[in-house]
């Protein structure tokens, strides 16, 4: 072959192709790796059952027992998964959602468990909202009109928050989108004696269509109206900044974009913005939509899953909540 001045015609001398030939070279070089420690599984516990309930929608998911709730927490923690989000479905609902406060409550009674079965061994997060509470399935409390009361939603998050910490949560992860949230718990539990207890604030949850099989999960129909007025418009970024920079100013030691595949771009833009953990929620959606090709036979669901996640790991994102979280775990081995 004859000899190519590269001066006088460009060509790359650099060929990224030379680091793809195998798989240890990929590994060697790659710029971005899931790991275990990244990942935060969301788990279901229902009062009232006697053994875990699956969810049609999300295959593989239950509603968990009590029991059954520390039995998987345990099973996560020696995968290596450090951390837990809890989401309760109690046995009676009213219009203010007083279950999320109650002493007695399920998400309060299964934190009280895993707190003296774990130890710190493992992270307990507790979703901190109301709509899985409410007979009217809003995130807070309904003024006259229907629209949600922010004010007066404010005070019972606060009294949602002392009541998790006392029970156990480490961190208390407010979601329901009020303005100045973030604020009003961190004095609630500051005032109640847990300044210790850290705040994740769901900082930028987009109203997006693809919470239909959480919905399922938690038992929740939306009796009139939607969330548009509270939760942000889909077609907006700049506008989520404004949210999250509102949070971090509040208090918020975390912060976390909702949904997470379809907000990579919100991810990264969030990232580039502020210094605080930032975590992503792939939503129930995100996983249906894996997990119905896979059982059809049309993708291979464990790849394109940790494709997905390595996706928003490489937006930004510090943590990521999945209902992939245990199988993953398994995969890339602690």
């Amino acid at each position: 072959m004859p000899f190519v001045d590269s001066v006088s015609v460009p060509f790359p001398t650099q060929r990224p192709r030379r680091l793809r030939r195998t798989e240890a070279l990929r590994r060697l070089v790659a710029e971005t790796a899931l790991r275990t420690d990244d990942l935060v599984a969301p788990l279901f516990v229902r009062e009232g059952i006697d053994e875990p309930q699956p969810v049609p929608s999300l295959p593989g998911v239950v509603q968990h027992t009590v029991a059954s709730l520390r039995t998987e927490v345990g099973r996560l923690r020696d995968l290596g998964v450090p951390a837990v989000i809890l989401f309760g479905v109690p046995a009676r609902k009213d219009a203010e959602g007083s279950e999320a406060w109650n002493a007695d409550g399920i998400v309060q009674v299964a934190l009280r468990g895993l707190r003296d079965e774990m130890g710190e061994d493992v992270v307990l997060m507790a979703d901190l909202c109301v709509d899985e509470y409410t007979d009217h399935g809003h995130c807070g409390i309904l003024a006259a009109g229907g629209s949600v009361d922010n004010d007066a939603t404010l005070a019972i998050y606060q009294r949602a928050a002392v009541a998790q910490a006392t029970a156990g949560a480490h961190v208390c992860a407010p979601s329901g989108m009020m303005d100045g949230q973030v604020a009003s718990i961190r004095s609630a539990l500051d005032g109640a004696g847990h300044p210790d207890v850290a705040i994740l604030a769901y900082a930028a949850k987009y109203a997006s269509a693809l919470y239909g099989p959480f919905r399922d999960a938690v038992d929740v129909t939306i009796r009139s109206g939607d969330r548009k007025g509270y939760q942000q418009d889909w077609r907006n970024s700049r506008e989520a900044l404004v949210e999250v920079l509102a949070d971090v100013a509040e208090g918020a030691d975390m912060v976390m974009v909702k949904p997470a595949v379809t907000y990579l771009d919100v991810i990264a833009r969030t990232r580039a913005a502020v210094n605080v953990p930032l975590g992503a929620y792939h939503v129930s959606g995100e996983y249906a939509m894996i997990a119905a090709a896979a059982e059809r036979g049309w993708i291979d669901g464990p790849a394109v899953a940790l494709e997905q996640l390595t996706a928003v790991k490489r937006a930004g994102a510090d943590f990521i909540l999945t209902y992939f979280a245990a199988e993953l775990a398994e995969a890339l081995g602690g």
